[in-house]
């Protein structure tokens, strides 16, 4: 985590602004940064341990009822744009944002939206959800050079 954290740290900073080096702030478990990040992933692999599912379903039928769903489904939806972005313009930092923004959207997700206590189709999709969320996170950190860990 402590290697995640340094590189993290490097890539988020535009390439032109001043760079500060800090421990604190770079292992920090709150803001933009890859122990957050980190964090997020175990915390949404977990639902799926305490709940005893699998990920490897098949195909689920999204019925988003709840602002908090359809607000993670649209920036789900980002993904691609994040990356073609941060290629583009030869900036990761561009792409260091997109996890941070998803962490944050799926923890208002989390806390207003029951997903293992929900029953028939809104469980399938809470679970989906969180299933496409973990897969995309694990992802754009793949992309960053940073490993995963199912858990902290």
């Amino acid at each position: 985590m402590g290697l995640g954290a340094v590189k993290y740290a490097d890539l988020a900073q535009n390439r032109q602004s001043d760079y500060i080096f800090s421990w604190d702030k770079m292992l920090a478990l709150q803001g933009n940064t890859a122990p957050y990040l980190l964090y997020a992933y175990t915390r949404i692999r977990s639902i799926f341990r305490k709940g005893g599912e699998s990920t490897a379903g098949g195909a689920v039928e999204f019925v988003l009822a709840a602002p908090e769903e359809l607000a993670l489904a649209r920036h789900l939806l980002n993904f691609g744009l994040a990356l073609d972005a941060a290629a583009e313009e030869y900036r990761p930092n561009f792409l260091c944002s997109y996890p941070y923004e998803l962490a944050a959207i799926f923890n208002r997700f989390f806390e207003n939206c029951p997903v293992l206590t929900s029953e028939g189709v809104t469980r399938a999709t809470r679970l989906g959800l969180c299933d496409v969320t973990a897969r995309v996170l694990k992802q754009g950190l793949d992309v960053l050079g940073l490993e995963t860990t199912e858990q902290m």
